[in-house]
């Protein structure tokens, strides 16, 4: 038996209490709101179990096991605990008094499935067109950023592009910790580590992205893009690395580069503001917003390109794809489509001077009945 399923073995004897929801492939995340009310996600959609743990003694005791089971400690000096157990789960857990409403546990499970553009057109997540496009972006090595929402889906699309590099390339990815599932022959993955019981021995993207840039990159792969990272990564896209993604939290595509300009800025790269709008400027070609929907379904909203700025010095962003108006049908789930905007994209010319087979026709606005 491997150590991850040793693991979670131990795992189910700590947290006996929703042992099944732990083995159960369609419920991708638990919350635990104290003993007593507990809630999973099943397909996008937040349901509440009969689940429950004798008192919160047993809770918190659950959750030291398995804090201590990972080398770290949660207590009235330490009240959250954030950590990536062996077996690829995420946990992250409050206790009181900060947690008013008994010890509170998140634990995120991640699909060992791989997934594919064709699974993405097969849920409606994304059209046929759009999806190959992407394809195309990828080929051509465009700078993209992946947008959405906390749970909108922003990893499984980013390993998705990944498995659609060329082959003969050195990636890089960086993560704060190992979430990705990428399916690339040279690959070299680096996770952050936490500080010490003595604050020493941390190691953040940052540093790692400092390393990532001395060893040879063909492209360079951020997980999330949350703190003053951001600025390594865009000057990396900025010289001679073609290619490089990233994840942002945020919910429109000006949004995500007002938020990457907001993380720039806490560098210690004494670059001007107006030096570095123009850097983002340069360096992203592409947003990919996606959104988690009323109906539990997570879709790609819109395929966004950036073009400098507008006349008022906002971020000139131009949809080439974007989400038609959504209904609801009678079973509840919402239907639509991506549909094209009618816009090229300025690498247009690259498409056809690289003989690749995806004709302007596909760019036509379609009018949807």
């Amino acid at each position: 038996m491997s150590e991850s399923s040793v693991f979670v073995e131990t795992l189910k004897n700590f947290l006996r209490p929703i042992a099944d929801h732990l083995d159960d492939e369609n419920v991708t995340e638990i919350m635990i709101n104290g003993p007593n009310d507990i809630w999973v996600e099943v397909s996008g959609k937040i349901q509440k179990t009969k689940a429950k743990f004798s008192d919160e003694d047993a809770l918190r005791a659950a959750v030291n096991n398995i804090a201590q089971s990972v080398g770290r400690r949660i207590n009235d000096d330490e009240p959250r605990l954030d950590a990536r157990l062996p077996n690829g789960y995420r946990i992250h857990a409050v206790i009181p008094p900060c947690a008013r409403n008994g010890t509170t546990v998140a634990i995120r499970k991640f699909s060992k499935v791989s997934v594919t553009f064709k699974d993405y057109v097969k849920w409606g997540a994304i059209t046929v067109d759009a999806a190959q496009f992407l394809d195309v972006a990828m080929k051509l090595g465009k700078n993209i950023l992946v947008s959405g929402g906390t749970g909108s889906g922003k990893t499984t699309l980013l390993g998705v592009l990944c498995s659609r590099i060329p082959s003969g390339q050195r990636i890089i990815v960086i993560e704060d910790s190992t979430e990705l599932d990428v399916d690339y022959e040279h690959v070299v993955s680096f996770e952050t580590k936490n500080p010490d019981e003595q604050g020493l021995g941390e190691v953040s993207i940052r540093d790692l992205l400092k390393s990532a840039l001395r060893l040879r990159p063909d492209r360079i792969i951020v997980g999330e893009v949350r703190g003053s990272e951001a600025l390594e990564l865009i000057q990396a896209m900025n010289t001679g690395h073609k290619g490089c993604l990233g994840t942002v939290h945020a919910n429109t595509a000006p949004d995500a580069l007002i938020r990457l300009e907001a993380l720039a800025q806490g560098g210690d790269g004494n670059i001007s503001e107006k030096a570095l709008r123009h850097q983002i400027a340069s360096a992203i070609d592409l947003v990919v917003q996606i959104s988690r929907y009323s109906d539990g379904s997570r879709r790609i909203h819109a395929i966004d390109e950036v073009r400098g700025f507008n006349t008022d010095g906002s971020y000139k962003v131009v949809s080439l794809y974007q989400m038609s108006r959504l209904r609801k049908s009678k079973d509840g789930h919402l239907t639509g489509q991506l549909e094209p905007s009618g816009e090229l994209p300025q690498f247009m010319n690259e498409i056809e001077d690289n003989a690749i087979p995806f004709p302007r026709t596909k760019f036509q606005h379609r009018k949807v009945g």
